[in-house]
């Protein structure tokens, strides 16, 4: 029950908080530096996601060894958006990498 009403509870701030910025519209006005750090958590988000799931895909610690295909996938991604700076093409071919680096080892 407790964690039924901690979802709900979370549901309902979430909702209001966001009901107050889009009622206030473009009468709330963020000082600039709350801007600057507003844009940046997406990213942090992001990385807060993506990083255990690469390093930890089964939960039971580090996995950081060539039999990690989320590890090569993420390698393979990062190294094709150093070169490229394209969205697309670091997708693909990090999931073409991922996807098979897994088949190879089954």
């Amino acid at each position: 029950m407790n964690i039924t009403l901690t979802i709900i509870g979370m549901a309902v701030i979430t909702c209001l908080i966001k009901a107050i910025i889009f009622v206030m519209g473009d009468r709330l006005v963020f000082p600039p530096i709350l801007k600057k750090a507003l844009s940046f958590v997406p990213v942090t988000v992001l990385t807060a996601i993506i990083v255990p799931m690469v390093l930890s895909p089964h939960g039971q610690g580090l996995e950081m060894h060539w039999r990690n295909p989320q590890l090569i996938g993420a390698l393979a991604a990062v190294a094709v958006c150093v070169a490229t700076r394209r969205q697309l093409p670091t997708i693909f071919i990090g999931l073409l990498v991922f996807f098979s680096w897994q088949l190879w080892l089954t």
